[in-house]
């Protein structure tokens, strides 16, 4: 296989990841929608000393929906191979592994399932897909 068909399959496959990773991510946030996650952050937030950071459900799925977007426009130039991608990839990976760890932990903290974490082994796992998938890169001469 040559250099540049060697380069296109793994950028594919990091296209893939980041799309996988996307629809974890919006199946998630359907997730936290349909079991209230707003009614456990929101006063956590408060108990915090930060009240300004609650979120009435509208404003809360339309950011969350808005970001899923920009994340799939995004997925344009991963498609590429753009070089900052890679980067992209790490920092989208990084942040729904957390994301996902903090929904468990905090559960297992609780003694209950939290709102989310009957996704966040699905979230867990594609976070960790594209970050396998990321670093993959063919040099072209």
């Amino acid at each position: 296989m040559n250099p540049t068909g060697a380069a296109t399959r793994l950028e594919r496959e990091r296209f893939l990841a980041w799309l996988v990773l996307c629809a974890a991510l919006a199946v998630h946030i359907g997730d936290e929608a349909a079991t209230g996650f707003l009614n456990l952050y929101n006063p956590e937030v408060v108990a915090m000393g930060f009240p300004a950071l609650q979120f009435a459900f509208a404003p809360w799925i339309i950011l969350l929906a808005l970001a899923v977007a920009g994340l799939l426009i995004l997925s344009y130039w991963v498609r590429r191979g753009t070089w900052w991608t890679i980067h992209a990839a790490y920092a989208f990976a990084l942040m729904m592994l957390s994301n996902a760890a903090a929904h468990l932990i905090f559960s297992v903290h609780r003694h209950a399932w939290m709102s989310g974490s009957y996704t966040s082994p699905l979230l867990l796992a594609a976070s960790v897909n594209l970050w396998i998938a990321a670093p993959r890169r063919v040099s072209r001469h």
